[in-house]
């Protein structure tokens, strides 16, 4: 006996679960939903400060000298931030973007005063500034010094 058109029916909507509840029981890992990544809880104290700020790298400057570096890198460097005295990464941007004119700065414009950024200050710093030590990226003494001269010149 053939099945008329409501069995039919009912033979495809079984056959249509149950190939698709076979297929979920058979499925890899692959084709399985991934769990929701955890969420941090929700610190109901607002933050001291922001994530992004960085520390300030004022290689022994003191709040006046950095100002005056400051007012340098506004005038020449395209740097608009304050004239606060704290050489961050605005200023240390604006700085890398001399060095890298000028004195052989080949890294990120990243506003992170590393080794890199300190070499090409040793080169500038020792071409007109008195330093006499190694171009090695290390802010040292000497670079210290040289560095003061620079933000009183």
């Amino acid at each position: 006996m053939r099945p008329n058109a409501l069995g039919r029916a009912v033979i495809g909507l079984v056959a249509t679960a149950g190939i698709a509840a076979g297929g979920l029981a058979a499925a890899s890992p692959g084709y399985a939903a991934t769990a929701p990544a955890p969420q941090p809880a929700v610190n109901a104290q607002p933050a001291a400060r922001p994530a992004a700020v960085l520390a300030t790298e004022n290689f022994g400057l003191t709040s006046a000298e950095a100002k005056n570096v400051q007012r340098f890198l506004a005038d020449y460097w395209g740097y608009t931030g304050a004239i606060d005295g704290q050489l961050g990464t605005n200023s240390w941007k604006a700085f890398q973007r001399c060095l890298a004119q000028y004195w052989g700065y080949t890294g990120a414009i990243d506003g992170d005063p590393g080794p890199n950024t300190i070499k090409a200050l040793q080169r500038l710093l020792k071409d007109s500034y008195g330093y006499t030590g190694a171009i090695d990226g290390i802010a040292g003494s000497g670079t210290r010094a040289a560095f003061k001269r620079f933000a009183n010149a």
